[in-house]
């Protein structure tokens, strides 16, 4: 199996470029992933509801809504984007940044993200270099981006991704693609119980919730994927970031305290650092504290 990465392997040059041109492929999915994916699950939610609140009412045939029907329309004017229009990051820029029927602004952060993840799939390449690791680090890659989005609108850490995420870490840890299965198997369930058992701890405390559910699986998936031992680096970097992120929201914004600031962004952030550079940040951790 290792002879289909060797061309590439002898071309990192090749390897890289190639994986930011698919990574932009991959962000334009991802646009519609985030969009689309927190209102199927409403829609789910709507009618289980509907059948448990009134089983002997029959429910209208909706419209199929997932991700790949309807086909994507300007949300100004319900114009069809053409196959033209769809190219990652050139149509929004040979269309400069309006749509072609209406001339209304697209939203700037389809262009962002689909940007964001041709360079961290670029990251990921020059990395690891062509092979089983780069593969696996980019799916990781791409699912940290859209939990990170759907998070930051809707305050949801998606079970549709984050479980079988969580299983896909399990299962390659049997190939020591990054850790063993020791260390995944102890990481996923070490993950989950820190932020549980804080949650818990604060509720208990003052009477409120702290964080949601999707939390602990999204730190069971990196504990997982990275092993026990890089979770103290990854709780490290997600909190440091949080409160400076946090602080300066209520500092320069006025930002209301009590209103939730989700957590899953500076978790996936911290997530993924530490699987380009935990190893490196935390040999120079435990120089620093003078325990290597």
């Amino acid at each position: 199996m290792h002879a289909i990465f060797e061309p590439l392997q002898q071309n990192p040059g090749l390897f890289i470029a190639l994986s930011a041109i698919l990574g932009l492929l991959v962000g334009s999915f991802l646009n519609v992933v985030i969009h689309r994916l927190p209102k199927m699950m409403e829609n789910e939610w709507r009618s289980q509801c509907l059948t448990l609140l009134e089983p002997n009412t029959e429910q209208k045939v909706a419209t199929p809504f997932n991700l790949a029907s309807p086909a994507s329309r300007c949300p100004h004017c319900n114009h069809k984007i053409r196959a033209w229009e769809n190219i990652p990051l050139i149509s929004y820029l040979l269309l400069r940044g309006k749509c072609s029927s209406c001339q209304n602004p697209i939203a700037i952060r389809y262009p962002i993200i689909e940007l964001v993840c041709a360079m961290m799939t670029a990251i990921v390449a020059w990395h690891f270099g062509a092979g089983w690791q780069a593969l696996a680090a980019m799916v990781f890659s791409w699912s940290l981006i859209a939990l990170t989005m759907i998070d930051f609108d809707h305050q949801l850490l998606p079970d549709n991704i984050t479980l079988p995420l969580l299983w896909l870490g399990l299962l390659i840890s049997l190939a020591g693609v990054f850790v063993d299965s020791h260390a995944s198997l102890i990481g996923a369930a070490a993950g989950y119980l820190v932020l549980w058992s804080v949650y818990w701890l604060f509720k208990l405390l003052t009477g409120k919730e702290g964080m949601g559910y999707g939390d602990f699986k999204l730190l069971a998936v990196l504990g997982a994927w990275m092993g026990w031992q890089l979770l103290p680096v990854i709780i490290l970097l997600s909190s440091i970031v949080g409160a400076v992120v946090g602080i300066t929201l209520i500092l320069t914004r006025g930002r209301d305290r009590n209103i939730p600031i989700p957590f899953g962004p500076y978790l996936a952030a911290a997530g993924w650092i530490t699987l380009i550079w935990g190893a490196e940040i935390n040999q120079a951790y435990l120089e620093f504290a003078g325990l290597a």
